[in-house]
């Protein structure tokens, strides 16, 4: 029998795809008992946020590319998103309770799913760990203390674009006092630029954060838009100082520096933009640094409370421990980011925990699918770790094609032939 801890999005996947794949499963989750202090309902895979899993668009959105990998691999959080769809123009919606319900039904209705209410205290010796961003309790302190402090209390990131589409001419690369070899990119910003967006930083609609989130995320970090609040020249004297920095023999007003968020550099992160401004007033406000006018925007910052381990530290590309492959772990806790990534992380948990039951050596999916590209993000080296959703600046993406739409249908094209060679991979065994 195989433990899976947490009844969420990621555990329900992988106890689902275990049992539907022969094996006797014990479902941990402490709910109807206890709740964390973001969910309502009794039942598994409960959606908090939104009814939106994103855009369903296969060809022209990553976050659709890999729901369509999850739908040929059998997952049951795309079979239930589908029964229970509602209109929603290009994106995948769903209506969040009959989405629930279908999930628990096929749970608790399957012979080899044991369900046990009960709130794990401790981190068991094998089996997946799917627990969530509100991990808590005496679960959340084995976890810190067997893993070195490897895990962070709360969400909260930056912005990251796409390397390609920011204006070059509008940029210089150079650190700092010029130590280092020009480890950041500068977009620098003269005075009416600066107070422009300023003012209409401060002006924007920000996400309104639950009450426990509060105290936790701003004593730790804080958002851009608050330290704006300060006075016109915080920022100034902040993330965005100009101080041993020149553009064209001159000392820039302001500068907002870009740094890589992988090894080839076609990711940039904002530096200290963390930020709880909504999605498409992030995309409006920041648009307006002249370098990044036309920037594509690979993840949006988010500011919430969010339990996660530094995986690079922690975990394997298959998302077992480094040290003990008997144990997995699943969902958000892993460092991927939306509710469809966190499906995909339970659902490869499920398999790799299959194979290691069966005494099967471990297959990866390319690195050429959203899968694979995701998987390997979280166990790569990185000592600026941040969650990521699924997104283009993953993806080997083919750099002798100009045209963007063709360039993503190349690489979604690409990806489905890699994942049903991989689905041939792990049915044959």
């Amino acid at each position: 029998m195989i433990r899976v801890i947490g009844g969420g999005l990621a555990g329900s996947e992988a106890a689902y795809y275990l049992a539907t794949h022969g094996e006797e499963v014990e479902l941990v989750d402490m709910k109807p008992r206890k709740r964390t202090p973001a969910h309502s309902g009794n039942g598994f895979a409960e959606l908090v946020c939104s009814n939106s899993l994103k855009s369903d668009d296969v060809y022209g959105n990553a976050c659709g590319l890999l729901k369509e990998e999850l739908r040929r691999l059998g997952s049951l959080t795309m079979e239930a998103a589908d029964k229970t769809r509602v209109p929603a123009g290009g994106a995948l919606a769903v209506d969040r309770e009959l989405f629930s319900n279908y999930i628990t039904e096929k749970l608790t209705a399957h012979p080899l799913v044991k369900i046990v209410c009960r709130e794990a205290e401790e981190l068991p010796d094998g089996g997946i760990v799917a627990t969530g961003p509100l991990t808590a309790g005496g679960l959340y302190e084995d976890i810190r203390q067997k893993f070195g402090g490897a895990l962070h209390f709360y969400d909260a990131t930056a912005p990251v674009v796409s390397a390609d589409s920011i204006d070059d001419s509008r940029t210089f690369s150079q650190s700092r006092y010029g130590k280092g070899e020009g480890d950041y990119i500068n977009c620098p910003m003269n005075k009416e630029e600066y107070e422009l967006f300023v003012r209409e930083l401060l002006s924007a609609e920000r996400v309104e954060l639950r009450e426990f989130e509060k105290s936790e995320i701003f004593e730790g970090c804080m958002p851009v838009e608050v330290m704006a609040s300060r006075g016109k020249d915080t920022l100034r004297f902040g993330m965005l100082k100009p101080v041993g920095l020149e553009f064209e023999g001159v000392r820039p007003y302001a500068v907002l520096q870009l740094r890589k968020e992988n090894a080839e550099g076609t990711s940039l992160g904002l530096v200290g933009f963390q930020t709880n401004l909504k999605f498409p007033e992030q995309k409006r406000v920041f648009s307006l640094i002249p370098a990044l006018k036309n920037a594509e925007f690979e993840r949006y910052g988010v500011m919430h409370r969010n339990t996660f381990l530094d995986s690079p530290r922690v975990l394997d590309s298959d998302f077992s421990v480094k040290g003990n492959p008997a144990l997995f772990f699943a969902g958000q806790i892993t460092g991927v980011e939306g509710y469809v990534e966190s499906a995909m992380s339970g659902l490869l948990a499920g398999i790799h925990a299959l194979r290691r039951a069966r005494g099967l050596s471990p297959v990866l999916p390319s690195e050429d699918t959203v899968c694979g590209a995701l998987s390997r993000y979280v166990a790569a080296e990185n000592r600026h770790f941040q969650p990521m959703n699924a997104n283009y600046g993953i993806l080997r993406l083919d750099g002798r094609i100009r045209d963007k739409k063709q360039k993503k249908r190349l690489a979604g094209e690409r990806a489905l032939e890699e994942i049903e060679r991989f689905r041939t991979q792990i049915e044959s065994r």
